[in-house]
């Protein structure tokens, strides 16, 4: 399976900007594989406004299901959507059918007052693509990993492939890096990290850093802080011969989030 890490340096709340410059990034990628766009691909991290706001029916997911049918691929990333009253940040899967999936992220980081506007959401999504299980998760939901503990049932994993879409600023570089490792080997579990480059209207830099480990926690690719379109490849043979040997979920707590 090919991923596609879409590290960009996004435009300051300029929708139709930063859709025509991803488009240039994603170019034309082997068909049946995985896109993934940074968080709030569409504005850089930013509130609700008038500039920001899509509903279901915007430009910025009508794009998404145009790339997804005309590259064979799917798309994933976030933004900022209102929906039944409230405002969400999303993050959509969409396959080349138009099969669509939301996860609605759960941690909303307070810090830059995102708990004020934004509603977060209740609950986890894994998607399927061609046999493989995928937990869609975003930015600070990285922090806390009970969201992503990867349940073990009968021999089965829920998923084999975690991934976090994010704007994660430079100066919590390092934390990026290390609970990326950490997701990976704690769930047995390929983990995917993209995140954005540059500099935002606030004044905060972002590294970019966006990575692939894999489910030993070893890194097979991290960026660096220029724009890229980084392309991996999922090893599932791999997966399944270190959970076999490394049977970690058969000693795994037992519990359930509230």
């Amino acid at each position: 399976m090919k991923i596609h890490l879409i590290q960009s340096d996004l435009i300051w709340e300029d929708p139709a900007a930063n859709r025509k410059q991803l488009e240039k990034l994603i170019g034309i990628p082997e068909k049946g594989g995985i896109i993934v766009l940074p968080e709030m691909f569409s504005t850089g991290f930013t509130m609700p406004s008038d500039k920001t706001i899509e509903d279901m029916q915007g430009p910025s997911l009508s794009w998404m299901k145009e790339r997804a049918s005309q590259l064979d691929c799917v798309v994933t990333g976030s933004l900022i959507i209102e929906h039944s009253g409230s405002h969400r940040n999303r993050m959509f899967w969409v396959e080349p059918d138009g099969k669509t999936s939301y996860y609605d992220k759960r941690h909303l980081f307070r810090m830059a007052g995102e708990d004020e506007y934004f509603k977060a959401g209740e609950q986890r999504v894994i998607v399927t693509w061609k046999g493989i299980k995928v937990c869609l998760q975003v930015c600070y939901d990285l922090r806390f990993p009970v969201w992503s503990r990867n349940e073990y049932n009968q021999g089965v994993y829920a998923y084999d492939l975690l991934i976090y879409v994010a704007n994660w600023p430079e100066a919590r570089h390092h934390a990026w890096q290390g609970l990326l490792r950490a997701r990976a080997m704690e769930n047995i579990a390929y983990c995917v990290g993209v995140n954005r480059t540059g500099k935002d209207e606030k004044g905060l830099v972002y590294r970019g850093g966006s990575a692939f480990i894999d489910p030993v926690g070893i890194p097979l690719y991290e960026a660096g802080n220029e724009e890229e379109n980084i392309e991996v490849k999922m090893d599932m043979d791999m997966l399944r011969a270190f959970r076999k040997k490394f049977p970690v979920g058969l000693d795994a707590d037992r519990f359930s989030i509230d």
